[in-house]
């Protein structure tokens, strides 16, 4: 290898491109551009929105600003009070807590996530909330309630979650409170939150407005509910109250007075027992209703807060609490020989001194109409017919008098008739149907036999309990057929005034003087031991059906040396009304003449 000479090359290192293989141009500007593209349209549409937010549209978002700072704040009026004619509370109110949901405060997307947290704390669920919140609206100044009144385990469960939720506030408001529990709960009714057609009919009403729903609470309304007032407030960040802008003061409701007497419808209540019946107290003179007892019965106390659909569900069934048995019609069975009695003589067909042959029966078209006692009596007069309670002494007169007499009388001593100036729910009117009647509701003749029925109050005639106590009274007071009413502000009312029931006073005594005997010697003679002063009555024994047992009717008045109340008691199948039906109206003569 000597003599030759190498000559070496060092290479360079390859040089990394930066020019785009195709379009020439380099990668890097490229990005930068587009980076700062993006970022310049960023910031002309920021700037745009801020020119848009400021320039254009700043005065109406500087007022949502201010509005969202300023909250009007409800205050609930109390209801006005209930009491009776003595001035005993029936109904008040009381201090209570509510929660209410400001709309402005979150989105509607955020209020269902509220929603769906808030519903099992106040009972209400969460498409209620939201439905509430939508018909409010979202942008509303007014805060929407929810809920009725808040438990303290409730109270202190939401309370610990409201610095999670900024749009959701404890207020303090009144609620309706009924300290005697379920004590003459068919006449108080009840109260509940607006409906949506509440609302319509009353624009004026706030959110969460409650109203009367039944009973006086509803015929009442509008002089209980009074008118709700507010305050205006500044809050801050924290929707913490700052400072009071001003405020409208709510106006209370005025009172009602009732004509019942608290105690006598406590006793009737309570002789009641529970079963199902009804006792209604009139004041003979005046109409004034002073006891008007359902049994069984329910607490109103329930829809002061939220009414489950299984407590709901438990007043429509069953015995039926719901059911006001006051004003349900009932066969009068032989309370409605009254009625008869007073048909016979009014007619002319018979005398007051009148004397009908009776028998252990009366056989009519092949059926035979028995006697009560299942023998006969005699020939005895209205006195004793009334007394020992003859069917075929009725049966004979009904016969001659006939159906429409006897109807018509009975309206005029207020069977069958409106009572405008009670005005409760569920109320039916008593029916005494003629033959054209009859044709015309059930599409069959009349026979003998329902003339038969009809004279002892059988059949197809059905009377109220309110209705026979308004016969009753008609006539303790000689005559005059008084307008029942609950409102203490009715009793002098030109419109409310007893009015003559058209009956001849010696019709009047005749049949006086056979209640009388029914207590001193006849059907009623329980009443008759001594720890009351002497009453007069008619008791009532009515069948309704094959397999069942009778129900117990009883009415009366007292005392007799003046008149002054009138009572009519119906114990469902209660059997006999000597046994079950008149032991309640002693308990009520009882209170009523202790009372005085």
């Amino acid at each position: 290898m000597a003599g030759k000479t190498y000559t070496f090359y060092r290479q360079s290192p390859a040089r990394t491109s930066l020019v785009h293989p195709t379009s020439g141009q380099n990668p890097l500007v490229y990005r930068a551009v587009v980076l700062m593209l993006l970022i310049t349209g960023a910031m002309g549409a920021f700037v745009y929105r801020l020119s848009e937010l400021q320039i254009f549209e700043g005065a109406h978002n500087r007022e949502l600003a201010e509005q969202n700072r300023v909250r009007r704040i409800p205050l609930v009026a109390d209801r006005g009070t209930v009491s009776d004619r003595h001035g005993k509370l029936l109904a008040t109110s009381q201090i209570s807590r509510y929660v209410y949901l400001w709309p402005r405060q979150h989105s509607p997307r955020e209020w269902q996530e509220i929603a769906v947290h808030l519903s099992p704390m106040v009972g209400v669920s969460p498409k209620e909330i939201l439905s509430r919140l939508e018909r409010t609206g979202y942008t509303s100044l007014l805060p929407v309630r929810v809920g009725n009144q808040l438990s303290p385990t409730t109270f202190v469960a939401v309370a610990e979650q409201l610095p999670r939720w900024p749009g959701v506030e404890i207020l303090t408001g009144s609620s309706r409170r009924y300290p005697n529990g379920s004590l003459a709960s068919h006449v108080l009714g009840y109260i509940g939150e607006a409906t949506e057609e509440d609302m319509a009919r009353n624009p004026d009403y706030p959110s969460g407005m409650i109203v009367g729903k039944m009973g006086v609470e509803r015929l009442a309304n509008a002089q209980l509910e009074g008118k709700w007032g507010g305050r205006l407030i500044e809050v801050d960040a924290r929707g913490q109250e700052s400072r009071l802008l001003g405020e409208q003061p709510s106006i209370s409701g005025e009172p009602v007075q009732l004509t019942l007497d608290l105690e006598l419808q406590r006793t009737a209540e309570k002789a009641l027992g529970g079963r199902r019946g009804a006792a209604v107290v009139l004041h003979v003179k005046t109409g004034e209703v002073l006891a008007l007892a359902s049994s069984p019965t329910f607490d109103p106390n329930m829809f002061t807060r939220n009414v489950t659909e299984a407590e709901w569900q438990q007043l429509q069934k069953g015995d039926q609490p719901f059911l006001n048995r006051a004003l349900q019609g009932y066969p009068p069975g032989s309370t409605f020989k009254i009625v008869t009695a007073a048909a016979g003589m009014e007619t002319g067909k018979f005398s007051p001194q009148a004397r009908v042959g009776t028998s252990a029966f009366l056989s009519v078209g092949g059926h035979q109409f028995w006697e009560s006692s299942r023998r006969g009596f005699g020939a005895i007069g209205f006195r004793d017919a009334l007394a020992y309670s003859s069917n075929t002494f009725f049966f004979r007169v009904g016969m001659s008098v006939g159906p429409e007499a006897i109807a018509r009388w009975g309206k005029a001593l207020g069977i069958g008739i409106e009572t405008p100036h009670l005005g409760l729910e569920g109320a039916s009117i008593g029916m005494m149907p003629t033959p054209d009647e009859k044709e015309a509701l059930y599409n069959e003749p009349w026979y003998l036999g329902d003339t038969i029925s009809m004279s002892i109050g059988q059949g197809l005639v059905q009377a109220t309990p309110l209705e026979l106590a308004v016969m009753t009274a008609a006539i303790a007071n000689g005559g005059k057929r008084v307008q029942p009413h609950l409102l203490a502000s009715q009793t002098n009312r030109p419109d409310v005034q007893p009015v003559s029931a058209g009956l001849k006073p010696e019709t009047i005594k005749a049949i006086q003087e056979g209640l009388v005997a029914t207590v001193q010697k006849g059907t009623a003679r329980r009443l008759a031991d001594g720890s009351i002063p002497l009453t007069a009555g008619k008791t009532g024994t009515s069948e309704v059906g094959p397999g069942r047992k009778p129900n117990a009717m009883y009415v009366g008045y007292g005392p007799v040396s003046d008149p002054q109340i009138a009572i009519a008691v119906v114990i469902e199948n209660g059997g006999y009304g000597g046994v079950a039906a008149l032991p309640v109206a002693h308990e009520v003569f009882k209170t009523y003449f202790g009372k005085r």
